[in-house]
């Protein structure tokens, strides 16, 4: 089954205008249910997630201490949810003439205390992602929350209550963000849409 997403016009003058958005019912309830399923059924596979990429990577759970499980689409939820971030990478693209390559994302928990201390998700000039997309499958009462800095500022641009069906777009390299420490039980999926940073033709690799 085909789920429809199309991004309004006031989300997309929100990106151009502030480098973010923030779409709530963004996921047809269907696919909601369906991807919060998917996510309980790989429940016992999530592990601690690392920071940097490739063979840089580490984990240091100091600076995060959620868990994650990458999407290998393994699940129809997963293949619709893809289907649904590539109508937005064509959307984006057409817009904002990005050069967006590909997209990959990864289911996230976090726990009673668990956090993600402030980073950004691509350095100037050294990554290949462009937009960030965090997407919000439950709707914790405590705890959490997603907050963005204004660029080059420790003034906060906004935080974020995590709420189902909630997804948040915003530029990787721009901002700087950070997931407080949760109380109840959060599930989300975060995931990047990319460029192609590769050199001689060959396809740069995702993570």
């Amino acid at each position: 089954m085909s789920h429809n997403f199309i991004i309004a016009e006031t989300h997309l003058d929100h990106i151009e205008s502030h480098g973010y958005a923030i779409i709530e019912h963004a996921i047809d309830e269907q696919l909601m249910t369906e991807l919060i399923a998917d996510c309980y059924r790989i429940n016992p596979h999530l592990s601690l997630a690392g920071i940097g990429r490739l063979n840089n990577q580490q984990i240091d759970s100091s600076i995060r201490k959620d868990k994650t499980y990458w999407f290998d689409g393994s699940s129809q939820a997963q293949l619709s949810y893809l289907a649904v971030m590539q109508s937005i990478k064509t959307t984006l693209n057409r817009c904002f003439f990005l050069g967006l390559f590909d997209y990959e994302c990864h289911y996230a928990k976090y726990t009673l205390g668990d956090f993600y201390k402030k980073h950004v998700d691509a350095f100037k000039g050294r990554s290949n992602r462009v937009f960030t997309s965090v997407l919000y499958l439950n709707s914790p009462e405590q705890g959490g929350e997603l907050v963005i800095y204004k660029p080059k500022s420790k003034d906060i641009a906004v935080s974020i209550k995590p709420t189902a069906g909630t997804l948040v777009l915003f530029e990787s390299e721009r901002f700087v963000h950070e997931v407080l420490p949760a109380v109840d039980e959060r599930y989300s999926i975060t995931g990047w849409f990319r460029k192609n940073a590769s050199i001689s033709g060959i396809i740069d690799p995702p993570r």
